[in-house]
């Protein structure tokens, strides 16, 4: 193995460097394998430090490169699918020497943006979007007049996901100038399932392939060369068919080339000279490593797809004394399905990330990855809970977004006993805007019939998981954040949580303190330092966001002179603010101060920089506490 230790040290005044794309396009050819193995060096040695997504990039350096030297952006446009490949792009367009600020606080996001940089096009940061946007700027174009390009690339896993097909369906109706890209590396985060996994395995693999079309090699022929035709003979030998006529995307109407080798720099750069003279709508399939050129990441792809710093030599990561809430959901899932044959776990291509892997080495017979489908894990789960098993819904609080119409009319208006246990909701860090699950109380809370709640800490959050697998009167969801939580160890057997019920944790006059989830902590600490001032203080663990306590919350309100909530959430339609529409609606005015995240896409960084910077802080809540007992009103007032 390669030693990368010493990175950026290491020597690489051999290899070039080139950060845009008239360099790049005046490069030797003969030099290009040289840039890739610079690219990747330098990647493997500044994600060391920062972490980041650098299995999937290390596998599209050649792609990026070859698309770069043919195309000119940003009048051509690239639209890569999820972006969390872009770095090599962002690396080419004038982004290498800020590589190391990758996902830090305010250097260069993990995702492309089209804030960031004019050559970013399309932003993203879930999967399934960049066939049909690309296709949209494709139908603009042809509106305009204009004769610019526009390339989609999508992995592998975007096939998985439905507008990746409704997109298809359109595109030979829609436009006769459209490339995409399949990047096939057989994974997404997690190794790819389903029949489309399948079937893209049976055109690497196929023996049966058929010649390249004669005018095609002609036109190569014509365009570069008389090596043209040795240049098709190589893809077709190396690669095994260069064309496969019954293809998917033939009946699609696109026409479809590969697979490719996704490393022969020479080879992309070739074929997109040509594919780029072409008047119908094609498919250029390559076949790409995850992880290429580093052996750790090649040896674990799941890993690799996206981690924090690591040893660059051996590929370590630092180890944590605590447990993850993700870890903690799949093992005490796993503990309480085996007492329980109806419970079944589903996840939408996130084994690894929502901690499922443990649930499924318990129960692998009741466990399901339907792949990038959460639309289709939605309804998957109602069906299976109209037969009377007691499905788990795994998917992270940003991705339940794009079904959120299963939510209302599968789940809420049926009232099936579906169990949504939504990842990440709250702050998700480096990952920024896209990853965030900051909206979930907001398009959740409003839905008649569901339960929603989230627990203070892991104790409680085996516990509620308990409660949900013997909740049978109608959709129930759980939220909990990234990362590890205070360490209250789970108990060995779980205790079903009364619905819909506060927890008083401190008893007080003067102040009530309701902190929400991983937000109650910071409630014990404002109520600490309120003490230290001569105050009465009561702390809440609230526990449910829907059904609220009402008994308990207007018990506090008519004692207490200010009410203080603090949520992982924004705060417009968030948990605060059904607490103020509760007491006004009852016709108590007690003033209510609420510490949440403000109405806008939050930025990445690191946690506790974000939460200072926005007033997600201790000191944020004594303040608005003080303040308002200077100038508010004495006592509760009934109006």
């Amino acid at each position: 193995m390669e030693n990368y230790s010493n990175f950026p040290e290491i020597a690489t005044e051999d290899l070039p460097k080139v950060d845009n794309g008239e360099a790049l396009k005046s490069l030797p050819i003969e030099d290009l394998p040289k840039l890739a193995e610079r690219i990747r060096r330098t990647l493997i040695g500044s994600l060391a430090k920062t972490g980041g997504h650098l299995g999937p990039n290390l596998g599209v350096v050649e792609l990026s490169i070859a698309l770069h030297r043919v195309f000119s952006t940003p009048k051509d446009k690239f639209v890569f699918d999820v972006s969390h490949q872009g770095y090599v792009h962002k690396m080419l367009t004038g982004r290498w020497d800020e590589i190391h600020t990758i996902r830090q606080y305010e250097g260069l996001n993990g995702f492309l943006l089209r804030t960031e940089s004019e050559h970013d096009c399309y932003g993203a940061g879930h999967a399934g979007t960049a066939v049909s946007a690309a296709l949209g700027m494709a139908a603009a174009r042809d509106l305009a007049g204009s004769d610019e390009h526009v390339v989609a690339v999508a992995g592998d896993a975007a096939f998985t996901c439905g507008p990746t097909f409704e997109a298809l369906n359109n595109i030979a109706t829609t436009t006769k100038k459209f490339i995409l890209v399949l990047n096939d590396n057989e994974w997404s985060i997690d190794r790819n399932v389903g029949a489309i996994a399948k079937y893209f395995h049976a055109l690497q693999t196929s023996s049966t392939y058929s010649h390249l079309h004669e005018k095609a090699a002609d036109f190569i022929e014509k365009l570069v060369g008389k090596g043209a035709r040795n240049i098709a003979q190589k893809v077709e030998t190396g690669a095994k068919n260069l064309l496969f006529p019954n293809s998917l995307f033939e009946k699609f109407g696109m026409h479809y080339y590969g697979p490719i080798d996704g490393h022969d720099t020479e080879l992309l750069v070739k074929t997109f000279d040509f594919l780029k003279e072409q008047d119908e709508p094609v498919v250029l399939h390559i076949i790409t490593e995850k992880g290429r050129g580093y052996e750790p990441a090649k040896a674990n792809p799941m890993k690799f797809h996206g981690l924090g710093p690591y040893k660059s030599q051996t590929g370590e990561t630092p180890s944590s004394d605590l447990p993850t809430y993700s870890q903690i959901y799949g093992t005490e899932l796993g503990k309480i399905a085996l007492q329980d044959e109806k419970i079944t776990a589903i996840t939408a291509a996130m084994p690894s990330g929502t901690g499922l892997v443990e649930f499924q080495k318990q129960v692998p017979d009741r466990y399901y990855d339907v792949g990038i489908a959460e639309e289709h894990a939605a309804l998957f789960a109602c069906g299976m809970a109209e037969k009377g098993l007691r499905p788990f819904l795994t998917i992270y609080s940003t991705f339940f977004q794009r079904a959120y119409d299963m939510a209302v009319h599968d789940m809420g208006i049926q009232r099936l006993p579906v169990r949504l246990c939504m990842d990440r909701a709250g702050l998700s860090g480096d990952d920024g805007p896209t990853h965030h699950g900051l909206f979930d109380i907001g398009y959740m809370r409003h839905i008649p019939n569901w339960v929603l709640m989230q627990a203070k800490d892991e104790e409680e959050f085996a516990d509620m998981l308990y409660t949900m697998s013997t909740f049978d009167e109608g959709p129930i969801a759980i939220r909990y954040p990234r990362g590890a939580g205070t360490g209250a160890t789970p108990k060995a057997t779980p205790e079903a949580i009364e619905i819909g019920k506060f927890e008083v944790v401190e008893d007080g006059d003067d102040v009530a303190i309701i902190g929400l989830g991983n937000m109650f902590e910071m409630g014990e600490s404002v109520a600490e330092q309120l003490r230290a001032q001569g105050l009465s203080v009561a702390v809440i663990n609230p526990r449910f966001i829907k059904p609220l306590d009402i008994l308990c919350l207007e018990k506090y309100a008519k004692r207490c002179k200010v009410i203080l909530t603090l949520e992982d959430h924004v705060l417009h339609n968030g948990f605060g603010a059904a607490i103020i529409e509760h007491l006004h609606d009852v016709g108590l005015n007690t003033p209510v101060q609420r510490i949440g995240w403000p109405d806008e896409f939050i930025e990445h960084g690191k946690p506790e920089i974000l939460r200072a910077k926005h007033g997600i802080t201790v000191e944020a809540g004594v303040e608005k506490v003080l303040a308002t007992l200077e100038v508010g009103n004495p006592e509760p007032v009934l109006v």
